[in-house]
């Protein structure tokens, strides 16, 4: 057992669109991604697999990346609002980076709902509420405005902020001195 379990934390899942972070603090990212520099990308492709093999998981190559993630995300809050989010997440992950699906596309989003126990139909109905909408631009401007740069961003007894999957165990340290 690691991570929140080990110390009772609580986690609060708050869904970003890691684009809207991007185009108000980090859009050298895109020049990065037009022109990488071929010894870091080796690099990074390695440091994906090496990640990967460790988390128990596979990640490919999507076809579409970046992918338009704007209803998935909005599809997160609304599995949010369902108690579903982790499972939404972990079928969404699967999808995109195991299957290699486009997970824009609405017959891709239905599939993964159906696996996270939701309602494809009623889900597709709440991504086009102005509630729903709200709280995903929300969340991001909370972000981007509390200093995060890129997801995941992680935030300890407040303001202690993390970054990057790799930081984990640097949050359950923080987490366990209180």
């Amino acid at each position: 057992m690691t991570g929140a379990a080990v110390v009772r934390a609580e986690i609060v899942w708050k869904p970003v669109l890691v684009g809207g972070i991007f185009n108000a603090v980090n859009d050298q990212v895109y020049e990065t991604r037009a022109n990488p520099h071929p010894v870091k990308s080796r690099y990074y492709l390695k440091d994906l697999q090496d990640w990967a093999r460790f988390c128990g998981v596979k990640i490919g190559q999507p076809p579409v990346f970046p992918v338009r993630a704007v209803d998935p995300m909005r599809a997160a809050i609304v599995a949010g609002d369902e108690g579903k989010l982790p499972p939404f997440a972990w079928a969404t992950f699967e999808a995109y980076w195991g299957a290699l699906q486009d997970i824009s596309q609405p017959d891709v989003l239905a599939e993964i709902c159906t696996k996270a126990g939701l309602d494809p139909a009623h889900v597709a109905a709440r991504i086009k509420d102005a509630d729903v909408k709200d709280r995903l631009r929300q969340n991001t401007e909370e972000v981007i405005a509390r200093g995060g740069f890129g997801s995941p961003t992680m935030f300890v007894n407040g303001d202690d902020m993390y970054f990057g999957n790799d930081r984990l165990p640097l949050v359950e340290e923080a987490l366990s001195r209180g």
